[in-house]
């Protein structure tokens, strides 16, 4: 099998264990897998906090991200802001009422984190962040080349 063969299948096994993860999430707290997967990403990403974010990096469809946001502000879960220098931006934050959510969130994620890197060093984590940094600097560069034209 290929290098790069080996690279999608650990991304795919690792993006399935989150997705179960968040499964739990949303059965145990009465939420769609949508808004489950929102909560966990504004938890996770500060400072990336609109649904176009969400959108683009969750690879979620924008009808779905807007319907999980209307549904998380019915719930008091999520609020949204505008930008003061962008008034087409809006920002999205967890209320004080998602915080036993997000504990949870991050409790099952720990677990999960024990189980990707089972057996592995210290070290060898360190490296591991270091060369996705790389390889995701990498990739952008690529991207960018590619879209200069």
């Amino acid at each position: 099998m290929s290098r790069i063969t080996d690279y999608l299948i650990t991304i795919r096994r690792i993006l399935k264990c989150q997705e179960s993860m968040l499964k739990e999430i949303s059965e145990e707290y009465h939420l769609t897998l949508t808004e489950a997967t929102i909560i966990s990403f504004l938890h996770n990403n500060p400072g990336r906090d609109t649904a176009a974010d969400i959108v683009e990096l969750r690879m979620l469809s924008k009808g779905h991200v807007s319907q999980a946001v209307e549904s998380l502000i019915q719930k008091s879960l999520l609020r949204r802001r505008q930008d003061t220098a962008d008034r087409r931006k809006i920002h999205l934050f967890l209320t004080p009422a998602a915080q036993p959510i997000v504990r949870a969130i991050d409790r099952r994620w720990e677990g999960l984190h024990q189980i990707i890197f089972r057996g592995l060093s210290q070290e060898d984590q360190q490296s591991l962040v270091r060369i996705n940094r790389q390889m995701m600097d990498n990739l952008q560069n690529a991207i960018t080349e590619v879209e200069k034209g």
